[in-house]
């Protein structure tokens, strides 16, 4: 087990939050650091911004804030779900969406705006997240009917119900063209349009959902030498499962429906934190919610800078920095 030291998660929350500061000044309207810093007084009641534009503080607190937020929070979410899934199949290449509840979501975000409900009150996240959940259920009823309670099951039951539901999504794309537009950007991912309400929900699902992670850390450990040594050893393998399962599975459902599909985060950054801080998974958790925030965050600021005004989907952003990682992971077999 590698040595790390106590205060590293300390020193890089830091890191990340200086980061998130540097992000909120940059973007089409640059704000200076000090502008922002007197914004967050006078937010606080310790200072006045009256000598500062008035659209510098809609800037920061009404959009570019909850967004920089929720990327914290989906990133570090989703590298988590990465972990949980790539300890229950015992398989690195598992990432958070290979059970189809990404698919499930998108589906449900999908069929909203179809349906026009993307203009209403709960808009694509309240419709994604039934269905996320709805895919779950079905993945593990379907798993039950085979009467083999392994994970290798379930793993074949999700990966098989991801492509019914992704080919069911392409024909509604196909029939409604006039939607296409909106459900493929969506698809590819986007914080573009997400809420303070959104975020304290994020925040919250993520606390809840993150906590039975660390509570059954010390099982996962054990079931990665196998259900038979871990059911040996005294672990309810089944029971750490289809826990581990339905809280990751929510979380995933929560991150899609606020932000689409954004692949990758939950497939390289536990690699990443494995190489450098081993295989503890209590560790592991620290440094994903951590190294994820930190991805996602970076991601975004680039989506939304790059092609300024225009704003490419964060999705397209972590693919084409994850994909060739994980190639170079793949090339050296220490990792995989």
């Amino acid at each position: 087990m590698k040595k790390i030291h106590p205060l590293l998660p300390f020193l890089l929350l830091l890191i990340l939050i200086g980061c998130m500061l540097l992000a909120t000044s940059i973007g089409v309207v640059r704000i200076p650091l000090r502008d922002i810093f007197q914004l967050f007084s006078a937010k606080l009641g310790f200072g006045s911004a009256a000598n500062l534009p008035e659209f510098y503080e809609i800037t920061l607190f009404q959009l570019r804030l909850p967004r920089i937020l929720m990327s914290v929070l989906v990133g570090g979410a989703l590298a988590a779900c990465g972990c949980v899934f790539q300890s229950i199949f015992r398989n690195p290449i598992c990432d958070p969406y290979i059970l189809g509840i990404s698919s499930g979501s998108s589906l449900g975000g999908a069929i909203s705006f179809i349906l026009g409900w993307d203009l209403l009150y709960f808009g694509v996240t309240l419709p994604a997240l039934c269905t996320g959940l709805l895919t779950l259920l079905l993945i593990i009823g379907v798993s039950k009917l085979s009467h083999r309670n392994n994970t290798e099951i379930l793993l074949l039951v999700g990966i098989a119900i991801n492509f019914l539901i992704s080919a069911v999504i392409t024909l509604l794309i196909v029939l409604n063209q006039q939607e296409m537009h909106k459900i493929i950007f969506w698809t590819m991912g986007s914080l573009s349009s997400v809420s303070w309400s959104e975020v304290s929900l994020m925040l919250v699902m993520t606390i809840l959902c993150v906590f039975p992670f660390y509570f059954y850390s010390k099982d996962l450990n054990i079931m990665q030498m196998g259900n038979d040594v871990a059911q040996n050893l005294g672990v309810n393998t089944q029971r750490v499962t289809y826990i581990s399962l339905i809280f990751s599975s929510l979380l995933i459902a929560a991150a899609v429906s606020f932000c689409g599909v954004i692949g990758f985060i939950g497939l390289i950054i536990p690699h990443i934190v494995r190489l450098l801080f081993g295989n503890n998974l209590r560790s592991m958790f620290t440094y994903s919610l951590l190294f994820g925030a930190f991805f996602l965050l970076i991601a975004d600021t680039l989506a939304r800078t790059i092609a300024a005004p225009s704003e490419l989907p964060v999705g397209s952003i972590t693919a084409l920095t994850g994909a060739p990682y994980f190639i170079f992971l793949l090339l050296h077999k220490k990792t995989i």
